[in-house]
């Protein structure tokens, strides 16, 4: 990929590790993605979106939330929604301190992350950042919908207690849901794993 540049950023006492990509013209828009529980900034998504967005003329930050890929912090105790939104308003702060940007910021997230970004649009606003738009693919809304839970271990990680879910990853963001502008809904019909009704729920509202 052209004009990709490693960057590296704080979240609370966490460094984390990103990639800015950027297009051809000067001082353009900017998306932040946020990548899903278990994922990276190396998902099919992010690295799709990463080749896209410059060519068409938008820069694109993509990075590793705290205890992923090669960001510091641990998996287990690292996770919960509150961290990875501080996480994704962190990556937007550095990005457009940069001060190559022309202030104008669009949210993407993916599952967990799609639950990320709808909470850091508040948390952005709430710093006087007003994104543009908001982009989710399967956004989980309501946590407990989730019918099956990943406790079984990985290729990446042991099993994981259904503590880890109950401290860190039970939530409701239905109420924050209605003060969202411009949102672009994707949710598939056979989703295995975040139930078509939370898809359902953020277009309602």
């Amino acid at each position: 990929m052209k004009n990709q540049t490693p960057i590296s950023f704080k979240s609370g006492t966490r460094t984390l590790q990103g990639v800015l990509h950027m297009p051809e013209a000067p001082n353009p828009p900017l998306v932040v993605g946020s990548h899903g529980l278990e994922g990276t900034m190396n998902s099919a998504k992010q690295t799709l979106l990463a080749e896209i967005l410059p060519a068409g003329g938008i820069a694109f930050l993509r990075f590793d939330h705290r205890g992923c890929g090669s960001s510091q912090g641990d998996f287990l105790t690292d996770t919960s929604l509150d961290k990875r939104v501080a996480d994704m308003t962190a990556a937007v702060r550095h990005a457009l301190d940069m001060a190559i940007l022309d202030g104008r910021v669009g949210l993407f997230g993916s599952s967990l992350g799609g639950s990320t970004a709808v909470e850091t649009w508040h948390r952005l606003k709430a710093l006087n950042i007003c994104p543009a738009g908001i982009v989710v693919c399967a956004a989980l809304i309501q946590s407990r919908t989730i019918e099956t839970i990943p406790l079984g271990a990985n290729e990446r990680r042991g099993p994981l207690p259904m503590s880890f879910f109950e401290n860190n990853l039970l939530f409701d963001l239905t109420a924050r849901a209605e003060a969202l502008k411009n949102i672009l809904i994707f949710h598939g019909d056979h989703d295995r794993v975040v139930p078509l009704k939370n898809g359902e729920t953020l277009f309602r509202l």
